[in-house]
């Protein structure tokens, strides 16, 4: 079989560069990797036990809450269908968590309209 590529030269363990053409080479290495992976000056967040999802830092509030409103109309939706389908206090419970689900999502979108009013003030008063 026909190999492409020569096998590389055995290095039997023998050092073949002086120690100090090796520790020019280990600073350059070293100084390259500093220059491509800075270290980062902020700490980084702690993780807390117990808590299995988390929420990027790099997103905006008006993001968290569209998002949130959205599953708000999810949960009360689930909670109405729910309710179709069970009787009694079963039905009840479904109903209550449908009208708090729908009383939570209004007062997310009235924080999303305030949002929205504030940053039209912001850009009236950069202008």
């Amino acid at each position: 079989m026909f190999k492409p590529t020569p096998n590389p030269p055995d290095n039997s363990g023998a050092p073949s560069e002086d120690p100090i053409e090796a520790e020019k080479l280990k600073e350059a290495a070293d100084r390259a990797f500093a220059h491509y992976f800075p270290p980062t000056t902020e700490k980084p967040p702690r993780h807390r036990k117990g808590h299995l999802f988390t929420v990027a830092p790099e997103v905006n509030t008006e993001t968290l809450l569209a998002n949130a409103a959205e599953d708000l109309l999810s949960i009360s939706a689930i909670a109405a269908n729910l309710a179709d389908e069970v009787d009694g206090t079963r039905r009840s419970v479904a109903l209550a968590l449908s009208r708090m689900a729908d009383g939570v999502q209004l007062l997310v979108e009235r924080v999303q309209d305030h949002w929205d009013e504030s940053e039209i003030m912001q850009a009236r008063v950069k202008v």
